[in-house]
């Protein structure tokens, strides 16, 4: 990876980017449809604040993040799903506003901690800085439901790349959820950033890789983009296999998106 900004400061950076693109929005496109099915912009946004306050919880509160973390652990969908009935019973200024404190005192505390700090989450305890990156991941995700529902148009940044990072780590997220065992050869990633440098990941000769825009990668392992319509190559049938199944979160796959469901990408 090439030197960037450390991963704490970039999750602030996409938190107000995203900020910013729903400050000003009137309350009916706050009820728009995003392609998340069922889900509008608050949807979302409440989704956010949620995941927000959890990770706030789990640096500042460790005690309180078990006890707030055991029926997530049975139960992710079904306890998302009562905390958004719970956020969006507020108007849209209130639940932005409450989003804007969540992260930020979660951005706050995870900077704060010790480097290499470790911090408790709903699967594995993770290093702060993984969580960080996660962090983006669901900013990153959410967030391109919001502007595909705006119709607008994201210009990517190096910042992607620890979410590329992240995608990486978490390969084999995508088969847990189907039921797959893992592969144990490890893939090579070979990915060009939007400045045009290269990140790699894995080792150099491995028979598995996937390569392309840094760009694609990500929208593909947040399932927002089906892989037909991105410019990612497979080498190698387990990792074409992986194309079709990538997630860089846990649970349920969800239902992804279709070939050429949009526009542009």
């Amino acid at each position: 990876m090439p030197a960037m900004q450390d991963v704490f400061t970039d999750l602030v950076i996409e938190g107000d980017e995203l900020d910013a693109v729903v400050a000003d929005l009137t309350s009916d496109e706050w009820d728009l449809a995003t392609p998340s099915p069922g889900w509008t912009i608050a949807h979302q946004i409440a989704h956010l604040a949620f995941i927000a306050h959890l990770a706030g919880l789990a640096v500042s509160d460790p005690a309180a993040f078990e006890a707030a973390a055991v029926p997530a652990r049975s139960d992710f969908q079904g306890t998302v799903d009562a905390k958004l009935t719970e956020y969006l019973a507020d108007p849209p200024e209130q639940l932005l506003e409450r989003w804007r404190a969540e992260r930020t005192a979660a951005d706050r505390a995870l900077a704060a901690l010790p480097a290499g700090a470790i911090v408790p989450w709903l699967v594995n305890p993770l290093p702060s800085g993984v969580l960080a990156a996660a962090g983006m991941m669901e900013v990153y995700a959410h967030g391109q439901d919001i502007l595909d529902a705006l119709g607008l148009v994201r210009v990517p940044t190096d910042r992607i790349g620890h979410l590329a990072f992240f995608g990486t780590r978490t390969r084999d997220f995508g088969y847990l959820a189907r039921g797959e065992k893992p592969p144990a050869e490890e893939f090579r990633f070979e990915l060009t950033a939007p400045s045009g440098q290269v990140w790699a990941f894995g080792p150099e000769d491995a028979e598995q890789k996937v390569s392309g825009p840094a760009a694609d990668f990500c929208l593909l392992i947040t399932r927002r983009r089906h892989r037909d319509d991105l410019a990612l190559t497979a080498t190698g049938s387990l990792a074409d296999h992986w194309l079709d199944i990538a997630q860089a979160y846990r649970g349920p796959a969800g239902e992804g998106r279709k070939p050429a469901q949009f526009a542009t990408t």
